[in-house]
C-alpha cells in the first residue's frame, strides 16, 4: 500500500468515522475542513511514526508537513530517504 493510501485509510476509520462516503482530496487540508484538531495531528503523528518507522521531530509538526495528503505524502518520503541516506553514510 502506498503512503496516501495507508495515511487516508487512518484518517477516514479514525477521524471519519469510516464514512465511505466521505470527500478526502489528497490536497484537502485536514485544519481547514476541520477533519483533525492538535488532539488529531498527535494522533496522525504517532501512526506516522509507528507505519514508516521514522521520527517526527517538534519542528517538523507544521502544516506544510502534515496538513494534507499531499504535504504528508511528500514530508514522509523525504524522511524516508534522509534516513536511509544517513543509514548507508553511516556504513561506510
Amino acid at each position: 500500500m502506498q503512503v496516501k493510501e495507508k495515511v487516508k485509510e487512518f484518517i477516514v476509520n479514525n477521524f471519519l468515522m469510516g464514512a465511505e462516503s466521505a470527500q478526502l482530496n489528497d490536497g484537502d487540508s485536514f485544519l481547514e475542513q476541520g477533519i483533525l484538531d492538535s488532539t488529531g495531528i498527535l494522533e496522525l503523528v504517532e501512526f506516522i511514526q509507528d507505519s514508516f518507522a521514522i521520527k517526527v521531530a517538534d519542528e517538523e509538526l507544521v502544516p506544510d508537513n502534515l496538513d494534507s495528503l499531499n504535504n504528508i505524502d511528500v514530508f514522509i518520503r523525504k524522511k524516508m530517504d534522509t534516513d536511509k541516506e544517513t543509514i548507508d553514510s553511516n556504513r561506510i
